[in-house]
């Protein structure tokens, strides 16, 4: 399933439909050996996936996974018409999120990591809540209104290391880094060791 970065042969995107099908029966179906209640909603969301060739870094960082909105409604008129004709002859229809993984990053990481990317970009994909935090469904067809999700937490090392996680944003994060994961090795390695490589 896996794709090496020399099969693209130039700097492209390629349509991973083997990764979307392996992300949903892992993170998302019912029974799914690493599935999550946080992120039920997506059962009903469509989700396109891409692996890329294009190395992506800003302010010093590398990113080697994203998530996006598959409607590109915030372009101009040509441009919105161009991305939409691409998305649509990637994936037949204009999906709910677009997920782009960075191929050589994923053939050299272990499986714990690329699950642990996998579930940071699924995170991304949420549904929008009341001023109740209830989701949030359309009138038009009763299926959940999807968004885009920020992180959880933003903070910087030193902040965190000069005042504590009590005085910063970071306390549920610290506390959730201090306790056991709750997917063992086992069950990572179920999942994705033999598919990826």
């Amino acid at each position: 399933m896996m794709l090496e970065p020399e099969a693209f042969g130039v700097l492209t995107f390629v349509p991973a439909p083997e990764l979307a099908t392996w992300l949903r029966s892992t993170f998302i179906d019912e029974g799914a050996p690493l599935q999550k209640e946080d992120h039920f909603h997506l059962r009903f969301a469509q989700i396109g996936v891409l692996w890329t060739s294009i190395e992506n870094s800003r302010h010093g960082r590398r990113f080697v996974g994203q998530a996006e909105r598959g409607d590109p409604a915030v372009m101009g008129k040509w441009a919105k018409a161009r991305a939409e004709l691409q998305v649509v002859q990637w994936f037949g229809d204009i999906p709910d999120f677009i997920l782009t993984f960075d191929a050589s990053y994923a053939s050299s990481c272990a499986d714990a990591q690329f699950c642990a990317l996998v579930e940071h970009e699924l995170s991304h994909c949420g549904v929008e809540r009341d001023e109740f935090g209830a989701p949030k469904f359309k009138k038009s067809t009763g299926l959940p209104s999807f968004t885009l999700v920020g992180h959880d937490v933003e903070e910087f090392v030193g902040v965190v290391r000069r005042y504590g996680a009590d005085a910063t944003s970071v306390g549920a994060l610290v506390d959730a880094a201090n306790a056991a994961p709750t997917a063992a090795a086992a069950a990572i390695s179920a999942a994705c060791g033999s598919c990826r490589r």
